[in-house]
């Protein structure tokens, strides 16, 4: 195989492994998740995060970046509703930045760690935890910047502490879960996930 094809071999293949595993992170973000007892809202999802965070960690974060943003693409599609509830382009904007846009592309930053530290597992878990907090502070601000201004909560908190609660009360568990998950999905797929599996590009 010459180099051109094997190039061609290996990028139809990171598309076409990106574009199922951006499938499977809809399917456990929109179908496979509970809502949490404790929490004021949101849902827990069983890890949906962990195959954007594949994508990272096997092609890159460049390809981490776009196949995440095509994810946040898709997911404001689905809750597009969300952002008409601005009352102006402003927040309008705000929304789709800060709740889809901003928030879900971050987990393609998930293997910054990889490299720097010298156990890969840790530095998964670390770029899981990375990516959830990125995630957070993009719903917390927009939570307290711009929801609190269109729905006041009902509990008498500021609108700081509300958003704190509310977003922390499913985003925590949800990267608690997606660190188990993916620690132990590392351990035997080890070498899938460091994509030893395919040619250095």
């Amino acid at each position: 195989m010459t180099t051109a094809n094997r190039r061609t071999d290996m990028t139809t293949r990171m598309l076409v492994e990106s574009a199922v595993l951006i499938g499977i992170a809809t399917v456990l973000n929109e179908f496979i998740a509970f809502k949490a007892p404790w929490a004021f809202g949101g849902s827990v999802t069983l890890g949906s995060m962990l195959p954007l965070v594949l994508i990272s960690w096997r092609w890159g974060t460049r390809q981490g970046l776009f196949s995440a943003f095509v994810f946040a693409l898709l997911q404001m599609m689905i809750g597009f509703s969300n952002v008409t509830y601005g009352q102006n382009i402003t927040q309008m904007v705000g929304i789709a930045l800060l709740d889809y846009v901003l928030a879900y592309t971050s987990y393609g930053l998930a293997r910054v760690f990889r490299g720097k530290i010298k156990n890969d597992a840790v530095a998964l878990g670390a770029g899981i935890v990375l990516v959830g907090a990125l995630r957070f502070v993009c719903h917390f601000l927009s939570g307290w910047m711009i929801w609190d201004a269109l729905w006041p909560n009902e509990h008498g908190l500021s609108g700081a502490v509300y958003s704190l609660i509310y977003n922390g009360g499913y985003i925590v568990p949800d990267v608690f879960i997606a660190v188990v998950a993916g620690l132990l999905l590392f351990v035997p797929m080890r070498r899938y996930w460091l994509g030893e599996d395919v040619a250095r590009r």
